[in-house]
């Protein structure tokens, strides 16, 4: 399953990088890519193994906020 994510406060490439790192760390995970121009995450993974709010509460738990 695909899955476009808009977490409004992507500043610098760090940013990036925690976010990837967050979501990667989750099975069922096959993609992440990560857009800091437009704030975007796509996010490629199997839903059999992960649910989209497991993903989007990593996200947030780092301090950032999912539109």
């Amino acid at each position: 399953m695909k899955s476009v994510l808009k977490v409004g406060n992507i500043c610098s490439i760090d940013d990036v990088n925690k976010i990837r790192n967050v979501v990667s760390q989750n099975e069922g995970v096959v993609a992440c890519y990560i857009n800091k121009e437009s704030k975007i995450v796509e996010i490629i993974y199997d839903n059999y193994l992960l649910k989209l709010d497991d993903i989007i509460e990593a996200i947030e738990s780092l301090g950032y906020f999912v539109q």
